[in-house]
């Protein structure tokens, strides 16, 4: 049996040290073949922008990845980048049981937009965030850190789009507070892969 090489989101470009073009979010959520898994659709809902509760912390890469609401407890993290065709990398589907962590954005709790990436489901059927749809604008994401702190980040925004209307500026595009973006896929399966990217959108609160 071969191992499972890591699956691909479409190309993408750098905008800026921070921003990047990614045409139409996470493209291979699930491919073929497709274990039966059950559609999920998140509620778009917003909260405002809390005033910085903690400043931005030092670079610190991330280790663990905890979302109570979801169910969620999973480390180590992976460390996620792009290939030489520019094609960013997402957890391959033998470790779906694990988030990513691109590292080409900041690390989770300094200035700036931190991203991870986890899968909803894969070819093997339910993965780590089988439960997204538990979540919430209010929830919490807790994000370890080599250095030892945890980076607590609250979830302000919830959004799921079709892939094709992916909102490239919103979720890569440059902030000046500590902000983390959590992407997954979710809608129901079309071509052999899930048609929207759910998107989480969530500020620093606290350190610990």
């Amino acid at each position: 049996m071969t191992t499972p090489t890591p699956t691909r989101i479409p190309r993408i470009a750098a905008a800026s040290v921070l921003a990047l073009t990614l045409g139409g979010g996470l493209m291979a959520c699930t491919p073929d073949p497709v274990a039966k898994a059950r559609d999920v659709r998140v509620q778009n809902a917003a909260a405002p922008q809390p005033r910085e509760a903690v400043g931005p912390l030092k670079a610190s890469e991330p280790t663990r990845v905890v979302i109570p609401s979801a169910g969620v407890d999973a480390s180590p993290v992976l460390r996620l980048g792009v290939d030489s065709a520019q094609e960013l990398e997402v957890p391959p589907v033998d470790r779906a049981e694990q988030a990513g962590w691109y590292t080409g954005s900041v690390t989770p709790g300094e200035k700036g937009a931190s991203v991870l990436v986890a899968h909803y489901d894969t070819a093997n059927g339910p993965a780590l965030m089988r439960n997204v749809k538990n979540m919430s604008v209010g929830d919490v994401i807790e994000v370890g850190r080599a250095d030892g702190s945890t980076a607590v980040f609250k979830i302000r925004e919830t959004q799921q789009v079709e892939k094709k209307d992916f909102p490239t500026h919103k979720v890569y595009g440059t902030t000046h507070r500590a902000e983390l973006r959590l992407i997954t896929c979710g809608g129901p399966i079309k071509d052999g892969h899930r048609s929207a990217n759910i998107i989480f959108y969530a500020d620093l609160v606290k350190a610990e």
